[in-house]
């Protein structure tokens, strides 16, 4: 995956309490082949009317905010089922930074997996940022990962904390595989010498 140390990029804000990880991809689409991209079904039904229509009130609709690179949310984004799914569709989509109060903890660490960094921060803040954000201009946030803090379109900074282990995963741009495979020499050496002492086990 992409490292993420800092972005800097156009947030939008999403109103709305416990939107869960059947609002941000349905299950109906789950069935398609991930290579095709989930990001055409992101916020699916809260963005489109049944014709397949925009729904022009919808945040992601509007012109300031189609390119959006992060998200500023309400409590509990991402609660519900456990679909890995609805980090696919957002970073497809192009989002690497969710901003939100708390969070589902599976779709938190299903964020983290998926080279997207999920940001807590206090639901006052988040509150007025929404609030700010909302006017339309296309106001820039910069999430930079390496200081943790978020830098916010008045100037004002905020420290976040995460994982440093996912911290890490993150900054490099990899997942638990590819930290693995990174000490695949260590790990054919281990395995080399086990069988040299275990060679009863080859019978």
């Amino acid at each position: 995956m992409e490292p993420f140390i800092s972005l800097t990029g156009v947030a939008a804000p999403l109103e709305g309490r416990n939107i869960d990880t059947d609002q941000i991809i349905p299950a109906r689409f789950l069935k398609v082949d991930k290579d095709a991209g989930y990001g055409q079904f992101l916020f699916h039904d809260l963005r489109l009317d049944d014709h397949g229509q925009e729904r022009p009130e919808f945040v992601l609709n509007h012109a300031a905010f189609r390119q959006a690179k992060i998200l500023v949310t309400d409590v509990n984004f991402g609660c519900g089922s456990s679909r890995e799914g609805a980090a696919y569709a957002l970073h497809d989509y192009g989002v690497r930074a969710v901003i939100a109060p708390s969070f589902g903890d599976i779709f938190y660490n299903n964020c983290l997996k998926n080279g997207m960094v999920p940001v807590r921060l206090p639901d006052d803040v988040t509150a007025a940022l929404r609030e700010r954000l909302a006017r339309g201009d296309g106001a820039e946030i910069t999430v930079d990962l390496d200081k943790t803090e978020v830098t916010l379109p008045d100037g004002s900074k905020h420290s976040f904390s995460i994982d440093p282990f996912w911290r890490d995963c993150l900054m490099q741009g990899k997942d638990e595989i590819g930290l693995t495979l990174g000490h695949l020499a260590q790990i054919e050496s281990f395995e080399r010498d086990y069988h040299a002492r275990m060679q009863w086990l080859d019978n």
